[in-house]
């Protein structure tokens, strides 16, 4: 079994993507929620992978003050890379590009990033080899996450990013055997 957690709430006024914003009180308030609820429910995590982006570091070390365990970083967990607008205020975002705010095109790159097509194929390559994190806790970012839920339920790629109910500090449970993945908290 595999659980992944989205990160805690960061400051919204930034772009996301592959931003350095750190969580918000609530955010730590949300993950430390999580993580009791971890520790409490569930046994098989033997190890954390955390994305290498500060919101995931920070959601990752909460998680850890619970469970200690051993954390590896890794690049293959973070969110869709939105290029230039990367940690970018939306204030400023919206006058410099306001064709990339509510994006509707799965195949509109960000300047110098990713389009949605290419976060779902980084992501179906991710799951092609998911099962060397057996037992594991993956904190990650609900693109990464509702790509999961699309691949798995061979659900038409939709840039609707409350389409899984995602939310932050929420917890997914991948059965490898049974190739599902469900929100258990």
């Amino acid at each position: 079994m595999i659980y992944l957690l989205r990160h805690g709430l960061d400051d919204e006024s930034f772009i996301g993507g592959y931003s350095n914003v750190g969580l918000i009180p609530e955010g730590k308030i949300q993950v430390n929620s999580s993580a009791k609820w971890l520790k409490e429910n569930i046994t098989r995590i033997n190890r954390i992978y955390s994305s290498d982006v500060k919101r995931a570091i920070e959601s990752a070390e909460i998680v850890n003050h619970y469970l200690k365990l051993d954390i590896e970083y890794t690049r293959d967990l973070r969110e869709l890379n939105k290029g230039l607008l990367n940690g970018m205020p939306k204030s400023e975002a919206e006058l410099l590009y306001p064709d990339y705010i509510d994006v509707k095109d799965i195949h509109l790159k960000y300047p110098s990033g990713e389009s949605m097509l290419d976060l779902y194929k980084r992501i179906k390559i991710f799951l092609d080899n998911i099962s060397k994190y057996d037992d594991s806790l993956l904190v990650t970012h609900r693109g990464v996450i509702n790509m999961i839920y699309t691949l798995l339920n061979n659900d038409i790629l939709s840039m609707d990013k409350k389409r899984y109910n995602v939310v932050h500090a929420s917890i997914h449970e991948l059965d490898l055997e049974k190739n599902k993945i469900r929100r258990i908290k």
